[in-house]
């Protein structure tokens, strides 16, 4: 902003809690969860779902294991209405999930709500009102204090009256002082407590105090020094459930939950993603999962994640943005080269016996929420050795060898800088196929043949192709690569040493291919080296395509820069 502006905003007061308990806790046992989807989240949509996708997502959240779920406002509108008696007459609500309704603390609408509620087995009512000073003196004209108190109480003395109409219904009551994190806490206290002296109350038969951040002022710590005064100051707090219902426009509604919960909070109130009004309600997909990865069990599963998203996207019309945590596109992604040798390092050492997950820069493992490996790593310019090595050995079963990693990846890094855009697998496949595998520039392999093999010398026939010139020449060496490099030599061409030598099998039968990596290096100056791949059915002729290969790169590229005649 311009300074001009900020003497609009003032700093959030935070509530004086010197001794607060809530930093020394832990999170270790999962809250009451509650999907506010088909509410919160319909109502901050362009185009609110219509009842046949809100049946589709309502269902979803049943097999995601939600056992409260807020339908809607039936108050509202037909079509709330009528999807929630679509529920009842087609017989969709399971016997262990409690639907949830929300009503103004209004007459008119607290009526019409109880004739929603006809066959409905379990039900929450939802019942608020503004309780914020802001709300006061705008929204209701300066009502005074007692006045509010009066809106909350006198709802609840009608609902409790109405629970005759629907006998076979069992209700329970949640009350929000909407705005909660704006209202003065004694004042949201005192409000509370004349609600709860209207329902009284029990152990055995709970109320429902949900304490929203209705809009997200505060900061979280400031949200959960809140929410641990209310928890230690409430009356009877062994007969009240605290609810947290939180959005996310300051970019911490994820934050302000969890130090809730640590504040003492028992039930949580979300959306998945995070779906909702401004900039979103809080996002239970978030929260759970990071319970999850703390090796907390939640009740919810999120193990096909991209079948939920697919849910949501088709039913609410919202997008998942590629970075969000968790479902994004990219969330399991590294592009840059040390993360990946991080990552790559991490796999290399799981066998699959591990219970502990222990990968750098993977909070979770992506398999675990029904993501896969392959969108781990991904190449572009941005991307290191390790990152091509992976991609080769994972998608392609190249099992380049360590010293081998830099040369190629950095072959393969220059070709995504030059596009500049991130290569697929195919492109990076056929771009090592084309420059490491098999090379026939200069010199091409016709046939190679034992012709005699003792315990230490192999001969060979070995037939050649250079630059177009077939030539049949006789080798011999301690094995099939020694005998084509004196070949090689007695031919003159001697600029080279052989370094390193490395062969494995692609795939497990008989018919498996063999795969093998040789680095030379020059003579001249044995600082330059260069790498070759062969493949072949037989590791022999394998061995030796990879020493053709290496040697032919080595004549292109020091053409190339002229560092040859």
């Amino acid at each position: 902003m311009k300074e001009s502006s900020i003497n609009k905003y003032k700093p959030f007061q935070p509530i004086v809690l010197s001794d607060r308990q809530w930093p020394n806790s832990k999170l270790e046992r999962s809250p009451i969860w509650c999907s506010v989807d088909l509410r919160d989240g319909n109502q901050a949509l362009p185009v609110p779902m219509n009842i046949e996708q809100k049946v589709k997502l309502f269902e979803q959240l049943v097999s995601i294991g939600f056992k409260q779920i807020e339908v809607g406002f039936p108050s509202a509108s037909d079509t709330e209405f009528n999807f929630l008696r679509k529920l009842v007459d087609d017989n969709l609500i399971p016997e262990d999930v409690t639907i949830q309704v929300l009503v103004q603390a209004r007459e008119p609408l607290i009526r019409r709500t109880f004739e929603s509620l006809n066959g409905v087995k379990n039900a929450i009512v939802h019942l608020y009102n503004s309780t914020s000073i802001l709300q006061r003196r705008i929204t209701f004209s300066n009502a005074s204090k007692d006045e509010i108190k009066s809106i909350a109480v006198e709802g609840t003395k009608l609902i409790k009256s109405l629970l005759s109409e629907v006998p076979h219904t069992n209700i329970k009551l949640e009350y929000s002082p909407e705005s909660f994190t704006d209202t003065e806490e004694d004042f949201a206290l005192e409000v509370c407590e004349a609600v709860m002296d209207v329902w009284q109350p029990s152990v055995e038969n709970k109320m429902i105090l949900n304490l929203p951040s209705t809009v997200e002022w505060n900061m979280p710590h400031t949200y959960a020094d809140q929410i641990e005064w209310f928890c230690r100051t409430i009356k009877n707090r062994e007969t009240v459930i605290v609810s947290l219902h939180t959005h996310n426009d300051r970019g911490t509604g994820v934050a302000s939950t969890e130090l809730g919960l640590l504040a003492g909070a028992d039930r949580v109130e979300g959306t998945l993603f995070g779906n909702g009004e401004r900039t979103g309600n809080l996002d239970i997909t978030t929260v759970a999962l990071n319970l999850n990865s703390h090796g907390v069990q939640t009740g919810l599963d999120f193990s096909n994640i991209d079948v939920i998203r697919k849910t949501y996207e088709d039913t609410t019309g919202m997008g998942i943005h590629s970075r969000h945590p968790y479902a994004g596109e990219l969330v399991f992604t590294a592009f840059s080269g040390s993360h990946q040798d991080a990552i790559k390092k991490g796999m290399d050492l799981r066998n699959g016996d591990e219970v502990e997950w222990a990968v750098p820069y993977l909070t979770v493992d992506p398999i675990d929420i029904g993501r896969s490996y392959e969108a781990i790593i991904r190449i572009n310019s941005q991307s290191g050795k390790g990152g091509v090595a992976y991609i080769l050995k994972r998608e392609f079963d190249f099992d380049l060898p360590k010293k081998m990693h830099p040369e190629v990846g950095l072959h393969i890094n220059s070709l995504a800088d030059s596009y500049g855009r991130e290569l697929s697998f195919k492109e990076i496949e056929a771009e090592f196929h084309k420059e490491f595998v098999n090379r026939k520039d200069i010199i091409e392999l016709l046939q190679y043949r034992i012709i005699e093999l003792t315990d230490d010398e192999v001969h060979a026939n070995v037939v050649l192709s250079h630059h177009g010139k077939e030539m049949e020449l006789k080798g011999k060496g301690n094995g099939p690569i020694n005998s084509v490099v004196y070949v090689m030599k007695q031919q003159g061409w001697k600029d080279f040493n052989l370094e390193e030598y490395r062969s494995h099998s692609i795939g497990q039968t008989s018919a498996s291919t063999s795969v093998s990596y040789i680095q030379i290096s020059l003579k001249s100056d044995p600082d330059i080296k260069f790498w070759g791949c062969g493949v072949h059915t037989s590791i022999r002729r394998s061995g030796v395509n990879a020493l053709v290969s290496a040697y032919n790169r080595a004549q292109v590229i020091m053409k190339k820069e002229k560092i040859l005649e």
